[in-house]
């Protein structure tokens, strides 16, 4: 058993064991915040993909917006895997894979997101439980951002807490004005197996970048 592993056996659905396998989500939030979350929410973020595991969500894109700003910055991002949505398509499918990082132990999670007039877009990140906040995101190219993690209005949130860039090993955080402001990811439980996911950026003086919300379910295989 891995560390970061809890026991499942001989505990009933009523024990946070049963459907707590990984606890480094709860970790970083304490044991407070973290039973502040919907039961739903607590077993999404505990689920241990090892061993070829994968967690598959699909559902709809409801909303793209990108503000002129938002629209080059996400063109301009194409140059490093285009990891921001390129389109404003809305009410159309998406699919999301979560797996393991073999060389990190961390969380490869896979964004496909259809689009009317090409090919769909597909996004990859890796969240890394590392760092000066304990999360990561590293979208690859040497380009990352620190993460805190929240719990707002019974909703999951990460919230950007500095960009980086790694260059021969080493890491550069990014000053304040050479970023695109704090990007946020919500995660809110809408009953039912479904959740929404908000992606937000928003710079101090542009205002609102980019909002991407999306309902997803649990594919079940």
């Amino acid at each position: 058993m891995r560390p970061n592993e809890a026991p499942v056996q001989g505990c009933d659905r009523r024990c946070d064991g049963a459907a707590l396998g990984d606890l480094r989500f709860r970790s970083l939030l304490g044991e407070a915040k973290w039973h502040e979350l919907p039961f739903p929410i607590r077993r999404r973020f505990s689920k241990r993909l090892a061993a070829g595991a994968t967690a598959v969500y699909v559902g709809t894109i409801l909303e793209t917006h990108l503000s002129r700003a938002g629209w080059l910055f996400a063109q301009a991002l194409r140059l490093i895997g285009a990891p921001l949505p390129t389109a404003r398509d809305a009410n159309v499918p998406s699919v999301v894979t979560l797996t393991e990082d073999m060389a990190t132990g961390g969380q490869i999670w896979t964004r496909l997101y259809a689009r009317r007039r090409s090919f769909p877009q597909v996004i990859h990140s890796c969240k890394r439980f590392a760092g000066r906040t304990g999360l990561e995101e590293y979208v690859g190219y040497g380009v990352g951002m620190a993460l805190a993690v929240e719990v707002e209005d019974k909703a999951l949130v990460f919230r950007s807490d500095g960009y980086f860039l790694e260059i021969f090993r080493r890491r550069f955080f990014l000053p304040a004005w050479a970023t695109p402001g704090t990007l946020s990811v919500t995660h809110a439980e809408l009953g039912e197996g479904r959740f929404l996911f908000t992606l937000e950026i928003v710079h101090p003086r542009l205002g609102l970048l980019v909002r991407q919300s999306a309902a997803f379910r649990e594919h079940l295989t």
